[in-house]
C-alpha cells in the first residue's frame, strides 16, 4: 500500500510514464513536412532515368517504407547509375547498412563519412569495392538535417519522442557500379547525382506541416 505522502507524486510518474504510451500507441502521432521521394528528378547531372522494378512489398519489408523511388539513371556512353530514396519513421532500418540491401551482393568495404562539396559540405557515407570498380554513397536526412552519426541521432531522437510526434527519416543512395574507388567523389557523377537528388527533393512545392494519425 502506497503512503498518502506519496500518493500525488507517485500519481504525476505515472502520468508522465503515460505521455509517449498515448502519443505513439494510441494516436500514433507523426508529423508529415509534405515531401514527397516521387519528386525527386527524373533527369539527375544530365541523365536521364527509368524506374526499376524493384516491388513495394520487398521495401516495405526491409526499409519499412511507403514512399519510395528506385531509378536507373543512363547515360550516352552506356554508363548506368542507380539511384534509390526512401522515407521511413523507423529509422534503424534506413541508417543501418541500407547498401545491404540496395545493392545486395555486392562487396563493398566499410562506409567512410565524407563531407560532400556539392551539398554545402553537407556528410555523406561513402562504400567503394574490395575488387575492381564499384562506389556506394548514402546521405541521411532528418529533421531537414544531414546525419553523420546515425547512434547519436537515435540516442536524441530516444529522449524527444517521450514528448514529442516521430519524423521520417530521408535515404538517398546512388551506385555508380563503374566508378574506380579511387575517384573523388567531388564532381563525379555520383556526387553530382546524390546533390540533385536531394536539392529536388528539399525544395519541391510543400504543403504546410500537418501531424497525422495513421490509426
Amino acid at each position: 500500500m502506497i503512503s498518502p505522502r506519496f500518493g500525488v507524486m507517485v500519481s504525476v510518474l505515472l502520468a508522465v510514464a503515460l505521455i509517449p504510451t498515448i502519443i505513439h500507441g494510441f494516436v500514433g502521432a507523426r508529423t508529415d513536412d509534405g515531401r514527397v521521394t516521387s519528386a525527386i528528378g527524373t533527369t539527375l547531372a544530365g541523365l536521364a532515368s527509368k524506374p526499376t522494378e524493384r516491388r513495394a512489398r520487398w521495401v516495405k519489408e526491409v526499409y519499412g517504407s511507403d514512399d519510395w523511388i528506385e531509378r536507373r539513371y543512363q547515360g550516352p556512353d552506356g554508363r548506368d547509375i542507380r539511384l534509390f530514396a526512401a522515407r521511413s519513421y523507423d529509422l534503424k532500418r534506413l541508417y543501418h547498412h541500407p547498401e545491404l540491401g540496395v545493392v545486395r551482393g555486392t562487396d563493398l568495404k566499410r562506409a567512410v563519412t565524407v563531407p560532400l562539396a556539392d551539398l554545402d559540405g553537407a556528410p555523406v557515407h561513402v562504400l567503394t569495392a574490395q575488387r575492381g570498380t564499384g562506389v556506394a554513397v548514402y546521405g541521411l536526412l532528418y529533421d531537414d538535417q544531414f546525419v553523420a552519426n546515425p547512434i547519436t541521432l537515435q540516442l536524441r531522437t530516444s529522449y524527444e519522442l517521450l514528448f514529442s510526434a516521430k519524423k521520417p527519416m530521408t535515404l538517398f543512395l546512388v551506385y555508380d557500379r563503374q566508378l574506380p574507388p579511387a575517384t573523388p567523389l567531388d564532381g563525379s557523377l555520383a556526387g553530382k547525382m546524390l546533390s540533385e537528388a536531394v536539392r529536388s527533393f528539399l525544395y519541391q512545392a510543400v504543403k504546410v506541416s500537418s501531424v497525422s494519425q495513421p490509426k
